[in-house]
């Protein structure tokens, strides 16, 4: 898993290894520091010249400084390195989710997709920048500090033998204690996450059925229980404190009291004032290096559950891919169905779809309609291959889907979804993600084609109108019509709209579909729609009950042999006498 995350450092290689340098050169200056500061203690009270003690003050000011030089300068280069290094794991985490199929989507829920590219990312991040500063200098400013303090304590080291031991099995025992807490939070944050994400996108449900109290109740029980997770991870933490002090105390004391006999019974020569004064010094370099790597032990095991979360993202393959040698153009507009089954998952017990031969010429306008669960929308979805089928065949301009290029396919079919998604921007940015080269002139014939323009114009600023997120400042027709204008600027050979004017009224249903006819005459058009009145003039009806095909026809056909057809149609028509006399 390392290895895989390693993998996003790329160019931000050479800060990391600046970094690791400018530790080093820290660590050891920090360590000279008291050796060098022992001894002048020790010469100012033996006697030293002005010009030596000048010389000395010098040296410790130019070491000071070129420490602070190094930390400074491994501060900077840390900071670059692992926010670099998180901004390509996000890079590479956002590609990736971008090659999922809808089924890859499915297997991870947004709201944890969501989390594991914000929380999870910044943990390793913070990780990262710890193990390249923080894990580097406290490991060497552990084993200068001991090395010297032997060197210029001699048996009041002593003291160390039985601090570090004391204070390293405390500190990983807190750290061991508050994991499990730790780790279960991640999987809170998700509930959390889809909480917010449900409740923003349906606020105007919320609202509208007063659910306010409810929601607000569901996302504090959500926030508490990350809060009592958390609360207890912390406690254990907080430990770490009275420890750390029990250990750097005794020491202290130990030092004090043991050294200042020392010194005072060889009368300076075993130990002196300086010695215990580096002794100190050398001591509080040892306890808060422990410190720091009993904080780096909690950060890095937080940030394992993160990093197992990440590769679960960046390992997923996806479910569909291009063939060896794929079809890089589609003829035409003609569709295939033979033998197709499909279900959504493998594990899935029930078929969506099943049975499923339909043949649709190139060109055709063909209106699919079924009562609600029906797999309207899974027959469409196989056309783009958003999904593979179980088994069976869906061809396209005469190939099977499968053998073309996945981008040279969905290039070809343009999608009019049930939930209309309009990013925000302006009018005209979001037009042209159906061709990001149309012209003001193409811009507005689609429009004038999807009746968008006429409420585009009334805005002030036309085309340049911005849209807020999520399209809040339009209404559901509104949005309808730009994505309906969005999809015909790709000029596709098959486009599929899924009761995508259902928010729109007949006369202006009608003035769409006669649009259709004279703008994309050669385009294969499906319609998926509740109105009969939406697809009654289609060349082909297909009428789908519980996943499967049950009639195909003209309307009139269809009049005569579907029972399904007849009833929904006279339900519509107050039995079908006012729409035969219009």
């Amino acid at each position: 898993m390392v290895r895989k995350l390693l993998g996003s450092v790329r160019e931000y290689k050479t800060p990391t290894y600046l970094t690791l340098v400018f530790i080093v050169g820290e660590a050891i200056i920090e360590t000279l520091i008291p050796f060098i500061t022992a001894n002048l203690v020790n010469n100012i009270r033996t006697g030293i010249d002005m010009n030596n003690l000048v010389k000395t003050g010098i040296l410790l000011v130019v070491l000071a400084v070129v420490s602070l030089l190094f930390g400074g300068a491994a501060g900077f280069s840390s900071s670059k390195a692992a926010s670099g290094f998180a901004k390509n794991l996000r890079k590479d985490m956002m590609t990736k989710v971008q090659k999922y199929s809808f089924k890859n989507i499915d297997k991870f829920s947004s709201a944890s997709l969501v989390t594991r590219l914000t929380t999870d990312v910044t943990n390793v991040q913070m990780s990262y920048m710890m193990i390249i500063r923080t894990a580097i200098r406290s490991p060497l400013m552990l084993i200068f500090s001991v090395t010297m303090a032997f060197i210029m304590g001699g048996a009041l080291s002593a003291a160390f033998v039985v601090v570090i031991p004391v204070l390293a099995v405390g500190l990983i025992l807190v750290a061991k204690n508050a994991m499990p807490a730790f780790r279960s939070v991640f999987k809170k944050y998700d509930k959390l996450n889809e909480s917010i994400e449900e409740n923003v996108r349906a606020m105007r449900v919320v609202k509208g059925f007063s659910r306010e109290e409810y929601e607000k109740e569901k996302f504090g029980n959500a926030a508490g229980d990350i809060c009592k997770d958390f609360t207890k991870a912390e406690r254990i933490v907080a430990l770490n404190n009275p420890i750390m002090n029990f250990c750097m105390y005794f020491n202290m004391v130990f030092v004090l009291f043991v050294g200042s006999k020392m010194a005072i019974t060889s009368q300076g020569v075993k130990l002196d004032v300086g010695q215990i004064s580096a002794m100190l010094t050398y001591g509080m370099m040892v306890l808060m290096s422990l410190m720091m790597l009993s904080f780096i032990y909690v950060m890095v095991t937080i940030s394992a559950e993160s990093v197992k979360r990440i590769v679960e993202v960046l390992d997923e393959e996806p479910s569909l891919s291009n063939p060896e040698n794929p079809v890089m153009e589609v003829k035409d507009g003609s569709i295939e169905f033979t033998d197709v089954n499909f279900k959504y998952s493998s594990e899935a017990k029930k078929y969506a779809l099943f049975d499923i031969d339909l043949k649709i010429e190139s060109g055709m306008t063909v209106g699919i309609i079924g009562t609600t669960g029906s797999s309207k929308s899974s027959l469409v979805q196989l056309i783009p291959r958003l999904y593979d089928v179980s088994s069976g065949s869906v061809k396209v301009g005469g190939r099977d889907v499968r053998e073309y290029d996945i981008k040279t396919l969905r290039d070809s079919v343009a999608m009019v979804l049930q939930k209309n998604i309009i990013f925000s921007g302006t009018i005209a940015e979001n037009l042209r993600w159906g061709n990001k080269e149309a012209s003001d002139e193409d811009l507005k014939e689609a429009c004038k084609i999807a009746c968008a323009d006429e409420f585009i114009d009334n805005f002030p600023d036309g085309y340049e109108t911005k849209i807020e997120q999520g399209g809040t400042n339009v209404s559901g027709g509104q949005k309808q019509r730009l994505c309906i204008a969005r999809a015909l600027l790709k000029k596709p050979k098959i486009l599929i709209l899924d009761d995508s004017t259902s928010a729109v009224d007949t006369k202006t249903d009608a003035k769409i579909r006669e649009g259709f006819r004279t703008y994309i005459p050669e385009t294969t058009k499906i319609i998926i729609a509740q109105r009969i009145a939406s697809v009654m003039d289609a060349d082909m009806i297909i009428v789908m009950d519980n996943g499967k095909i049950s009639a195909a026809g003209t309307h009139k056909e269809l009049l005569e042999t579907s029972s399904i057809y007849k009833e929904v149609y006279e339900q519509q028509t107050n039995g079908g006498d006012e729409d035969e006399r219009n």
